[in-house]
């Protein structure tokens, strides 16, 4: 069977539907619909067909998902409309050309048996997140698990991961495709049990009352001389004002260095929390020309603290070596950014250990899992501060709420969002919002959060071997599948 172009046409909008589970929490179950029919369209077609095909699902499905990388690039990159629609069209295009690898492999070792064919299947898809998620820098964005974080199958997240959450979702959702009958059982067996699993592994370890500050700066606005005095007097007024013990400020809240604002400025800012009764995490660039600078969060308080971003982003904070030219075409504020280090000591305060972590970070959850190698000295809550104002009104913002609640899944800690313009939340250790602030408002949420002790196998073993079992998992089956057929 050839991959005509209805075949073709059919996988590209099974891909941009798949994505709507990763803004519409209601709408998991419609995974397993776009991936059973997809993966019913692969199981009979040809290795070109099924390359084809994985090509197309893949590409409508990244570019659905991240179409609002457009807005950065031209509206606030300056970059011409019909470069930087190539720009994001190119990369969903490169990227999706892992699932396509992937799917050409399916077609080549499949034995035409359910149950081994679904493993296949499942082992290719797995392989192509992963790839998607570690090869340069990693862009694990609309990773398949992150539209099961109200779904069945959100119980395994503690146990597998994000990764391992979309394991298994293609794995049933293959089977569903055979049309068999005790494949489909055993597929609905599967989702049917999977909350069965569903437990806590961590206990509470007290309470904190918690300021969480949205500033609000339109993006045009942020690094404008002449905007920059009134933003910086809220945020200062903010401070002052703030009830909660802890106070959270959003990534570069503060868009200057120390030594810019002028001794007056930054002492104003640090007076508030002068008597050691409260203290606040901000974010802030930090660092001078002969040691670097780098994207951080630093705490006013008595006691010194300063977070440096480990993982950094390609383009934006730091240049991939041949790719200046492409930075030039932009009109942003960018730079070659240090790197911190990756398992970062936690702010410890309030009788709570808090693990900062900037922007896209909180996708990275095993780079997060990793800050739990010392069981002693493990995060008890987590804050991520968030400026996601470069992407305007649009999914992202919903995107990156379902990223955060999938990682206190994972963790079993509580997440803090601090953001520019949303979503400023609390979500506790089983992913469920607490508190939020409407979008594109500026205010301060108060709140109480509870810290949280314990490790989940996910934990356990993402900290010790990174993503190395699922990629051991990836590669296994389509080399054992291969060893057989020779």
């Amino acid at each position: 069977m050839s991959a005509t172009a209805p075949r073709v046409a059919l996988a590209a909008l099974l891909g941009a539907l798949f994505s709507l589970s990763f803004v519409h929490t209601g709408a998991w179950a419609l995974q397993f619909v776009c991936v059973g029919v997809f993966a019913g369209l692969v199981a009979r077609a040809p290795t070109r067909a099924a390359a084809a095909l994985g090509w197309a699902f893949g590409s409508a499905w990244l570019l659905s998902g991240t179409w609002w990388m457009f807005i950065s690039l031209h509206r606030y990159g300056g970059m011409a409309a019909p470069l930087a629609a190539a720009a994001v069209l190119l990369l969903c295009l490169a990227l999706a050309g892992y699932l396509a690898l992937a799917l050409a492999l399916v077609a080549r070792l499949r034995r035409g048996t359910p149950l081994a064919d679904a493993l296949l299947f499942a082992s290719a898809w797995l392989a192509a997140e992963l790839a998607r998620g570690l090869i340069f820098t990693g862009f694990p964005w609309v990773a398949s698990g992150y539209g099961q974080v109200d779904g069945p199958l959100a119980a395994l997240a503690p146990w597998l991961g994000v990764y391992g959450i979309g394991f298994v979702l293609a794995f049933t959702s293959a089977l569903l495709a055979s049309r068999k009958l005790k494949p489909v059982l055993a597929a609905i067996a599967l989702v049917a049990l999977a909350p069965l699993t569903e437990r806590d592994f961590s206990t509470p370890a007290g309470t904190l009352a918690v300021s969480l500050v949205q500033t609000n700066v339109p993006q045009e606005e942020k690094f404008s001389p002449q905007h920059l005095p009134q933003a910086l007097a809220w945020l200062h007024g903010a401070f002052s004002d703030a009830r909660g013990t802890l106070v959270l400020a959003p990534e570069t809240a503060i868009p200057l260095l120390p030594d810019q604002l002028g001794s007056d400025s930054w002492a104003g800012f640090q007076a508030p929390f002068a008597d050691g009764r409260r203290a606040a995490l901000v974010g802030l660039p930090l660092g001078d020309f002969e040691r670097g600078y780098t994207n951080s969060v630093a705490a006013l308080a008595t006691t010194p603290y300063r977070y440096d971003k480990h993982h950094l982003v390609p383009f934006g904070e730091f240049i991939p070596p041949g790719f200046r030219w492409f930075t030039e075409l932009m009109n942003m504020p960018l730079g070659d950014f240090a790197r911190g280090p990756l398992a970062a000591p936690s702010f410890a305060w309030g009788g709570q250990r808090i693990a900062p972590n900037i922007c896209y970070e909180d996708l990275f959850g095993e780079e997060l899992a990793a800050r739990f190698g010392d069981a002693a000295n493990a995060p008890t809550i987590f804050a991520n501060v968030s400026n996601i104002a470069w992407f305007g009104d649009t999914i992202a913002v919903r995107q990156h709420l379902h990223i955060s609640r999938l990682r206190t899944l994972e963790l079993q800690r509580p997440m803090l969002r601090a953001t520019n313009t949303g979503a400023t939340a609390v979500i506790d250790h089983r992913g469920r919002v607490t508190a939020q602030l409407p979008r594109y408002t500026r205010g301060v949420l108060e709140a109480e959060v509870q810290g949280r002790t314990g490790i989940t196998p996910y934990t356990a073993w993402a900290s010790r071997f990174g993503l190395w079992p699922l990629v051991l998992l990836a590669l296994a089956v389509p080399l054992i599948r291969a060893l057989r057929r020779r």
